[in-house]
């Protein structure tokens, strides 16, 4: 199937980070994603990404839904939640309401919807035992509402790929080049379209990090990742406060 334009929503995990583009701009899977579809559609096809780090879903849908819908895609991803899961209060059950609504009136235009089931992070994050049930309240609403709709479901969470350490950045919490590369092939894949070989290939697990070594690069992680994030989730500031959309308008792939 053919789409003359594909639009991006989300957070974090759509805009890019942290696959930079030689300028320091973020690329990440959508943009690969786009750059794929072009090649079948010709110079007509339009992409745009709304997406803007640390959005939570209620901010992506006031901020990111109506832009999208005056655009007119054919294709519209759709990406968020994660940041709300990390919060204390969160109530992913309300979460998956407001993604099936936002889906359902995605749909009501004609165009195709991509949605995620996502990698597991606890693994690498404090909290396991609060996230990590969260997380699957909302993947497995994903997978509901996909069937509900006739959505394309792209399951991160079942390719075991995105174990490897490889796959994320040193921050723990977001995508490497590599993971960025594995969730393009995964969603042209769920498309039906060819991907590239080489963005599925996953190097050999390392050697197990000796006790002392791992604990010392944890606390490395907890000072340059962890207190900053904690210390502006305080102050009542985001990641994308300053940030803004890096495709807002639906333009060809250069």
């Amino acid at each position: 199937m053919l789409w003359r334009s594909f639009v991006a929503m989300g957070d974090s995990f759509t805009e890019g980070m942290n696959d930079a583009y030689p300028d320091g701009t973020f690329r990440g899977w959508a943009d690969l994603v786009a750059a794929r579809l072009a090649i079948d559609t010709g110079p007509d096809f339009g992409y745009a990404n709304l997406a803007i780090r640390g959005k939570l879903l209620d901010q992506i849908i006031d901020e990111q839904l109506e832009p999208t819908l005056a655009m007119a895609p054919g294709l519209v991803s759709i990406a968020g939640g994660g940041n709300d899961s990390l919060r204390p209060r969160a109530d992913p059950h309300a979460l998956v309401d407001k993604l099936d609504a936002v889906v359902g009136r995605v749909r009501s235009t004609g165009a195709d919807v991509i949605l995620f089931r996502f990698a597991d992070i606890t693994a690498h994050l404090p909290g396991q035992r609060i996230v990590g049930p969260r997380a699957a309240v909302l993947n497995d609403g994903a997978t509901a509402i996909g069937e509900k709709h006739g959505a394309y479901v792209v399951d991160l969470f079942g390719d075991d790929a995105f174990r490897h350490p490889h796959m994320w950045a040193p921050d723990r919490l977001h995508l490497s080049p590599a993971g960025h590369r594995r969730v393009a092939a995964q969603v042209l894949t769920a498309l039906g379209v060819g991907v590239e070989e080489e963005w599925l290939l996953v190097p050999p697990l390392p050697e197990p990090t000796p006790w002392l070594m791992a604990r010392g690069a944890d606390m490395r992680w907890v000072r340059q990742h962890f207190v900053p994030w904690v210390g502006r989730h305080l102050l009542g500031h985001s990641s994308g406060d300053l940030v803004t959309a890096k495709r807002p308008a639906l333009a060809p792939i250069e």
